[in-house]
């Protein structure tokens, strides 16, 4: 595999002592251009989750303080309803916030683990590489997460946003 295969590929790699995930991966676009992607309701409804399944945004406040509540929807139309809080935004070089399942109104639901996620943006040969740092609670929160198919779902969603940023092209 060549240095470039393995940047545009997702790695995912745990550091269980201090309850820790890190996902990098390259991307064939400007940092603007996947920024955008990640910070965008259209365009992360387009890629964000994996086939046959898809993300929907009820609502989107990116901004310090605001909210992204959002569905993923199956194949039978099932919905399971998640957000994202924003904490820290620092424009196309990198945001931080909470991640957690919840229901529509935007509720936490306190059956799944929330996450603590760093998402950072910077430029590469190929394009541009994104880095996240997820951060749990315990080991058991970072198992629970793993094991409801977190790490191919979010690697599949990279290859969605791989086609739209080749579509844009």
């Amino acid at each position: 595999m060549s240095t470039t295969e393995k940047i545009m590929k997702t790695t995912i790699t745990k550091d269980v002592t201090n309850n820790k995930m890190f996902i990098t991966r390259g991307f064939a676009g400007t940092v603007e251009e996947v920024w955008n992607a990640w910070t965008d309701a259209k365009l992360l409804d387009q890629w964000w989750a994996p086939k046959p399944w898809k993300a929907k945004t009820k609502s989107m406040d990116f901004r310090e303080g605001g909210r992204w509540v959002y569905a993923m929807i199956g194949p039978e139309g099932e919905k399971h309803w998640a957000l994202a809080e924003y904490h820290k935004i620092v424009p196309q070089k990198s945001y931080e916030g909470l991640d957690a399942f919840g229901d529509e109104a935007g509720n936490i639901s306190s059956e799944f683990p929330r996450m603590k996620w760093k998402v950072s943006f910077k430029p590469s040969s190929e394009g541009t590489k994104v880095e996240i740092e997820i951060t749990f609670s315990s080991k058991a929160d970072m198992e629970k997460i793993v094991e409801m198919g977190f790490q191919e779902g979010f690697t599949a969603a990279h290859d969605n946003l791989d086609e739209l940023l080749a579509a844009k092209k």
